[in-house]
């Protein structure tokens, strides 16, 4: 088994530069992905592939983390073009075979343009199962929600693939939960055997690494929680963004809704 990392640059505006980071997991007669990238990456997935010596039809899975544009933006055009399999956790289906509901309830700049076409997940996976590519070569799903409402890492072998689980410093936190995140930290911390670990926007991670970056994330979340709850006093949440962001010096991040969206799952919860 080879693993080869494929950068795909996009825009969320014409000032804001993202990338991500699609996984091509080669084996000797077949493929699958990890996460598909933004739409209109196909042709820089499919060259990497005729690089290392695979036709794009050798492509016979997609496994998604999760439901974000950034995520499943070929994922219809793999699955309609050469009959790939997508692979995705129940609580992220609806938003990836129906990208309007996702507009909906998460809109963001650019939305339609990253996030390409609904598409069908041919299979739903959970925490715990095993998708088997031969007959010793299997995929196990870790469940690691948090960053969305039901994402999930992959591991193989002593590999695993973490999508957006775990916040760093220096880029903007964006979870829907804290309490699930600091749960989906502690679980990719306990694993076992693990040599590499594959994040969707930043440098894959050795376990001294992973240890190291796994406390900065718990550290990111509970500043962050603790400084809402101190702030919060009822106010309306672009205020409560506002202070917070004042507070980290951060003012930029305002201006984004995805934070908006982290800053009021940190609110004081009415009992």
């Amino acid at each position: 088994m080879r693993i080869k990392q494929i950068k795909i640059d996009f825009h969320v505006t014409t000032e804001i530069k993202r990338f991500v980071y699609v996984y091509l997991i080669e084996m000797e007669e077949s493929c699958v992905l990890i996460d598909s990238g933004v739409a209109g990456s196909e042709a820089i997935i499919e060259k990497a592939m005729v690089e290392n010596g695979h036709h794009p039809s050798d492509i016979k899975g997609v496994f998604l983390t999760h439901a974000h544009p950034d995520h499943i933006g070929t994922a219809n055009y793999f699955r309609e073009k050469y009959g790939a399999k997508v692979y995705a956790s129940e609580g992220e289906r609806a938003w990836i075979e129906n990208i309007d509901l996702q507009f909906s309830e998460r809109p963001i700049p650019n939305f339609y343009h990253l996030a390409g076409q609904s598409t069908v997940v041919d299979q739903v996976v959970q925490d715990g199962d095993k998708v088997y590519l031969s007959d010793d070569t299997y995929i196990e799903v870790i469940g690691t929600p948090g960053h969305c409402a039901d994402e999930v890492s992959y591991r193989i072998g002593d590999v695993v693939f973490i999508g957006d689980v775990v916040p760093v410093r220096g880029d903007i936190p964006i979870f829907i939960h804290p309490d699930e995140t600091r749960h989906s930290l502690s679980v990719l911390e306990g694993l076992s055997g693990i040599k590499k670990y594959y994040p969707a926007w930043d440098q894959t991670y050795s376990p001294k690494m992973m240890k190291e970056k796994i406390e900065n994330a718990k550290e990111i979340v509970n500043v962050l929680e603790t400084i809402v709850l101190d702030l919060d006093h009822g106010q309306e949440l672009f205020v409560l963004t506002e202070q917070v962001c004042e507070k980290l010096h951060r003012s930029a991040w305002k201006a984004n809704p995805l934070f908006t969206k982290t800053i009021a799952c940190c609110r004081r919860k009415e009992k």
